[in-house]
């Protein structure tokens, strides 16, 4: 009987799970920051840097998911997810806040929703049967 998720697919889990935890915080942050309190900006600039750290290491698990397993779909996903994070990252940066906010929003739910198709898909190899 075949392992319904290979090693490398839990590294994916693991990760994603993690990018999911941390860009939760961000808005909590900015919050604060709004709300008067202004160490929510330093907080919310330091949780951007591991966000964006989290993302490249995504990035690259999932290039691994797609070498490994033959997986080509996390890889695909998270492309698009990378750069409207980096997008996102460089708009809070010069303080374009009509795109920094919306994409915030749109990253946060395109990652959830990424990390539910990890967590639900079987993570294993492909074979020459699997469509």
């Amino acid at each position: 009987m075949k392992p319904r998720t290979n090693p490398v697919g839990w590294v994916l889990r693991a990760v994603t799970s993690a990018h999911v935890a941390a860009i939760a915080g961000q808005p909590v942050f900015a919050g604060v920051y709004l709300s008067g309190d202004y160490d929510g900006l330093r907080l919310h600039a330091a949780g951007a840097d591991v966000v964006s750290s989290v993302a490249y290491l995504q990035l690259i698990v999932a290039i691994v998911v797609w070498a490994r397993l033959r997986l080509a779909w996390p890889f695909l996903a998270t492309v698009p997810l990378v750069a409207a994070e980096t997008a996102q990252y460089f708009a809070g940066l010069d303080g374009a806040l009509w795109l920094h906010l919306p994409l915030g929003v749109l990253t946060i739910a395109a990652l959830v929703v990424l990390v539910v198709a990890v967590w639900r898909q079987p993570l294993r190899p492909r074979e020459a049967g699997d469509a």
